[in-house]
């Protein structure tokens, strides 16, 4: 019995824990473009309404197939990503708002609002209007000073002669700006990447491997080769010939390259 009112106890502080989480050091709030339910790109305007209600509690507010700030494009956990769950029954709509952080990690979930309209437009609009009105305790007021800075560190090129089992470093001349590197020949054959195939879809496109399976989804932005992976809540940028995926898996950074066919 003691076990019993314990565990009670824990589910209801994590339960109020997980709502009282301090959003001031978040500036953006990216809308899905897409609800998971939905068939179409903000169908029913069921996007474009979510991102109209929550500007209204002081966010600067984006769908994820809009123009995104750069400082958002470099550090995702500026941002919280809103989703719209749906919980319908055959008779009555039910619709939650949810907002997740850069790590996937629940923050946030509105109390369900329902509608009996059988219009679907005006049903999900007015389930998601008083969802919204349920969100009495969520308090907003951006601080910078929260937010958790970014440093940009330079890293020096590193070498490494895999036959020799040696490591060279770029050696940069005390007189000129021009760095040479210093490298034995290598014989080794360079490594092999992991080739993804690009097939369109709408606002980007998804990378398929040889199985065939979807590694990743990415939505185009405003900057020349850089991507979202929307399924990863990463970045997809180009360097030299290659890509760089980066997102975070298991609260760690991942880095990983590949050759993208489009």
């Amino acid at each position: 019995m003691k076990k019993t009112i314990f565990l009670l106890v824990l589910l209801i502080s994590a339960s109020l824990f997980s709502q009282q989480t301090n959003f001031d050091k978040y500036q953006y709030i990216i809308v899905a473009d897409k609800f998971d339910f939905l068939k179409e790109t903000d169908q029913y305007q069921t996007s474009s309404l979510t991102k109209f209600l929550l500007k209204k509690k002081g966010f600067k507010v984006f769908l994820s197939n809009e123009t995104l700030p750069e400082d958002l494009l470099v550090n995702r956990c500026l941002g919280l990503f809103a989703t719209v769950i749906d919980e319908s029954s055959l008779f009555v709509i039910k619709n939650s708002i949810q907002l997740k952080d850069c790590y996937g990690i629940t923050l946030f979930t509105s109390d369900i609002g329902k509608s009996k309209e059988k219009d679907f437009k005006k049903g999900y609009q007015e389930a998601i209007r008083i969802a919204y009105d349920s969100m009495t305790d969520f308090k907003y007021t951006y601080s910078a000073s929260l937010v958790d800075s970014i440093k940009i560190v330079k890293k020096e090129a590193v070498i490494i002669d895999k036959q020799s089992n040696t490591i060279t470093t770029p050696i940069i001349a005390e007189t000129t700006d021009i760095i040479i590197e210093v490298k034995e020949e290598n014989t080794t054959p360079s490594k092999t990447l992991d080739v993804l195939y690009a097939q369109k879809i709408t606002n980007g496109f998804q990378l398929v491997n040889t199985k065939p399976e979807v590694v990743f989804l990415i939505l185009k932005t405003n900057v020349k080769d850089v991507f979202i992976i929307n399924n990863k809540n990463g970045t997809l940028y180009k360097s030299g010939e290659n890509w760089i995926a980066e997102f975070y898996e298991n609260n760690l950074l991942v880095t990983k390259e590949y050759q993208i066919k489009f």
